[in-house]
């Protein structure tokens, strides 16, 4: 039977299967929650699962047992973080959808976080290290349903690193075998373990054999690439034909290339480049110096050859890739005919080649936008006008016992300027002294406004950082306004337009801001990285 359960906060779980035994737990359960006061500690419930597994760790046995067990401490279930099909190897807790949503953003709405098994939670030592430092800079506890895990005593914690160690190490050794699996197999003529590439199948017998509806298609675009076919015309010419991928999805000109450059197709074992800085494969050597063979090719060495060398006479040279991408303000700059990104193509001509940005869906890409570098300028004017006067703030999490320290602080500061500025204090006798007293009078009244009203809950606080994004820009450069602006949701429409007998189109650039942008520049600091 499937249930979506409710709290006081309102729905928290996905919609997932229980017995009836199962809900009727659970309504009791309920009902007995309901009678915790409202200033009872307030319990997040993190269930995960890398894959549905034996009924005692499927998610409904999770939520039920740690429900019981915050009952137990008097705990009241406030939100559910459910990830299921998700590797705690692989994703910390603070990148995953629903938990790292509840780490990230809604910190202030609870106190606890429970978990049902520690492996269930994570399985790296340092992603471990990485939540305790979170939790106790937050002042938020760690509970296991199964180990006697509890941040708030010393015990606690020794306790969980130990076992984290060990579910670490279980990790590590399961993908060693796997590491050392992969490369044996690579060493051998018979296909062992893996997907088969493009152009070939498993038999029965576990060997490599000709597919033979791949073979016709490889064949068929090895002749148009000598005739100057591009891949794009084949794969249209494919699609038409209503020929499979093999792989589901659709026929792409990137996707046959790489097939088409594949080694594998001269029936060799072939492992991943990753010193080519492209998507490409190179042929894997035996201990005797020579390759692989693990099928019949399905080109010679000579055909090989004479298909890399057509492919390469129509191959276009893009722009290198940069630390931050070939383009700038990608995401930024649109297309106003289309509304896909803004690319820079490299175009190689006779005497010189050209870069110049262009969209995706229009026809050719519609018009193109020379010199990109004049777009990125005028774009970096524009945003410096509408912009560059917002003064920076940032997001920090403030903690009721450390807003109460930090009013304390405040109020008595602002207390000694304004006896400092009364007539026998000691900045009235020099007006300089005492404007600039003022100034730092206001900047104390300002952090204490931002504060909030007096209480104790814990909640986010907006700090300024005394600088605008102006000044920020010009010393971070574009990349750091592509940042903010993205975060922004900023977007810059480019119009192309035709000029008679001319051949670069007029360029014209609408910058469009969003209402809410002061609130969106806000900048959320990142609190789980690892130093």
């Amino acid at each position: 039977m499937k249930a979506r359960i409710k709290d006081k906060a309102g729905p928290l779980t996905a919609v997932t299967h229980w017995r009836e035994a199962d809900l009727s737990l659970l309504e009791e359960l309920g009902e007995k929650s309901g009678s915790l006061p409202d200033d009872a500690p307030r319990a997040l419930l993190s269930i995960r699962l890398s894959t549905f597994t034996a009924e005692t760790t499927s998610p409904a046995r999770q939520e039920l047992d740690l429900r019981v067990l915050a009952l137990e401490r008097g705990y009241r279930v406030v939100g559910i973080a459910s990830d299921l099909n998700v590797s705690a190897t692989k994703v910390p807790p603070w990148k995953r959808r629903e938990l790292g949503t509840w780490l990230n953003e809604r910190a202030p709405d609870f106190d606890v976080l429970l978990f049902w098994k520690l492996d269930r939670f994570v399985r790296r030592l340092t992603d471990l290290n990485v939540m305790i430092g979170w939790c106790l800079k937050h002042r938020k506890n760690l509970v296991s349903r199964h180990e006697a895990i509890d941040l708030a005593t010393p015990t606690g914690i020794a306790m969980i690193e130990v076992i984290a160690k060990v579910a670490e190490i279980e990790a590590t050794g399961n993908g060693t075998r796997v590491a050392s699996l992969w490369d044996y197999t690579k060493t051998q003529s018979d296909w062992l373990v893996g997907k088969p590439p493009y152009g070939y199948t498993i038999d029965p017998s576990g060997k490599l054999a000709i597919d033979q509806g791949a073979h016709r298609v490889l064949r068929w675009c090895h002749g148009a690439a000598l005739r100057g076919v591009s891949a794009r015309r084949m794969t249209m010419v494919l699609t038409r034909a209503r020929i499979p991928t093999g792989g589901g999805g659709t026929w792409t000109a990137s996707t046959l290339l790489h097939r088409l450059r594949n080694p594998a197709l001269l029936g060799l074992r072939v492992t991943e480049d990753k010193t080519s800085g492209a998507r490409r494969s190179k042929i894997v050597h035996g201990r005797d110096g020579n390759p692989i063979r693990v099928a019949e090719g399905i080109f010679t060495e000579s055909e090989w050859q004479a298909l890399q060398a057509a492919l390469a006479s129509r191959s276009k040279t893009q722009p290198a890739r940069a630390p931050g991408g070939a383009t700038r303000f990608l995401g930024i700059l649109v297309c106003a005919d289309c509304a896909t990104n803004m690319t820079v193509h490299r175009s190689k001509g006779r005497q010189r080649t050209y870069e110049y940005l262009r969209c995706r869906n229009c026809p050719s890409g519609g018009l193109g936008a020379p010199n990109p570098e004049i777009v990125y300028r005028r774009l970096f004017d524009q945003a410096m006008a509408a912009l560059g006067g917002e003064p920076v703030r940032v997001r920090e999490y403030m903690t009721g016992a450390d807003r109460r320290e930090r009013r304390k602080v405040l109020e008595d500061g602002i207390a000694a300027y304004l006896a400092e500025l009364e007539p026998s204090g000691r900045f009235s006798s020099n007006a300089f002294a005492r404007e600039q007293a003022e100034k730092r009078l206001e900047r104390l009244i300002a952090q204490l406004n931002e504060l909030g009203p007096e209480g104790a809950e814990d909640r986010w606080i907006q700090v300024g950082s005394g600088e605008t994004f102006g000044r920020r820009w010009e010393r971070g450069g574009p990349e750091e306004m592509a940042d903010d602006l993205r975060r922004a949701g900023l977007v810059c429409r480019i119009h192309r337009s035709k000029i008679p007998k001319t051949r670069a189109p007029e360029v014209r650039l609408e910058l469009t801001v969003p209402k809410n942008v002061a609130e969106l520049l806000v900048i959320k600091g990142n609190s789980f990285e690892r130093t």
